[in-house]
């Protein structure tokens, strides 16, 4: 399944960055409360979103990084366990796996910057789980942006361009 980019619209950079923050808590309440399992991340995503009125950027990018979950959930777990062996995905806490999920899956399947990103669900974790997580997602989330950067790096030396 092929997950569709975060796409922005324009507008005040202040408005935006609020917008923003609000999409990625609301994707991760409603991918912690499907952590325990009596409803999808989806209907519990749409639920807060016409709970809090939320539309606009938003409640997008809230979708996007739900579906990006939902989507690629296998895949990010497996990099969960790749890029930090010593914390077992079935026995992290079950915030801290919705916090490692919807962060990986907005830094490769949106066009956040990934500082930003990284900044934003470092804060997240810090807010919702505490120090020792924000340690561990920082970590994740840095590794995880390196080899997406060193992956964009190698595919554009394969196909004759160069990142300048």
């Amino acid at each position: 399944m092929t997950v569709p980019s975060c796409r922005r619209q324009p507008m005040p950079k202040a408005e935006a960055h609020a917008a923003e923050r609000d999409g990625r808590r609301l994707a991760l309440s409603a991918l912690f409360e499907a952590e325990f399992g009596q409803h999808t991340a989806l209907k519990a995503l749409e639920r807060e979103l016409a709970a809090e009125g939320v539309t606009g950027p938003a409640a997008d990018l809230a979708r996007q990084i739900v579906r990006a979950v939902v989507a690629e959930r296998e895949s990010l777990d497996a990099q969960i366990e790749r890029l930090a062996p010593q914390y077992p995905v079935v026995s992290l806490a079950r915030i801290d796996r919705a916090l490692l999920r919807s962060a990986i899956a907005e830094l490769l399947h949106c066009a956040t910057p990934a500082r930003v990103s990284i900044a934003e669900w470092v804060e997240l974790a810090r807010t919702y789980s505490g120090e020792p997580a924000r340690r561990l997602v920082n970590g994740v989330l840095g590794r995880v942006a390196g080899k997406a950067a060193e992956d964009r790096h190698t595919e554009g030396s394969t196909n004759g361009s160069f990142d300048v």
